[in-house]
């Protein structure tokens, strides 16, 4: 099984995504809860990168869930960045049209990979990031995911002697 670091904005689209993460078709580690999450933000930016590098570690894929403030988020960018630094595949997902129980849905938020390039090449052209059926999101994710993250790790093998940081 397929080891992914999900990564998305957790203060606005935690409970969105919550399927998502615990979905049983690819293996990623708990999600982190919000006395957790407080408890590693306590020790500041190096130590949430700490705990960022730390969750990389023997993933194959970083799936970011782009919701709507998602590109805008420093430590989304650094993820990044530190997984395709370490050869980890990327893709992205939008998750605007997955119903949150407090604010429903939201609006589509911009692809994060845009504000990258490799190589003089947009890494938005290199890195999928795929919008779900409008109307069954949920379930589009739930069939579509272990093939959407097959994909990104053959373009990541593609690219693996370009590895340095994408900017």
């Amino acid at each position: 099984m397929i080891k992914v670091f999900y990564s998305y904005d957790f203060n606005n689209d935690a409970t969105r995504v919550q399927p998502i993460t615990e979905l049983n078709v690819v293996r990623s580690d708990k999600p982190i809860s919000r006395e957790e999450w407080k408890k590693i933000k306590i020790g500041g930016t190096g130590t949430i990168k700490k705990w960022i590098r730390d969750n990389l570690l023997f993933c194959s894929c970083l799936v970011v869930l782009v919701g709507e403030e998602t590109a805008n988020k420093p430590l989304i960018k650094y993820e990044i960045k530190r997984a395709w630094t370490d050869n980890i595949a990327v893709l992205g997902i939008y998750i605007h049209n997955l119903k949150c129980l407090q604010k429903g849905k939201s609006n589509k938020g911009p692809n994060p990979f845009e504000q990258f390039s490799q190589d003089g090449i947009d890494f938005s052209s290199i890195v999928k990031c795929y919008d779900p059926d409008i109307n069954d999101p949920y379930n589009d994710i739930n069939n579509n995911i272990e093939k959407w993250i097959k994909e990104a790790i053959d373009i990541r093998v593609k690219y693996m002697f370009s590895n340095e940081y994408v900017e």
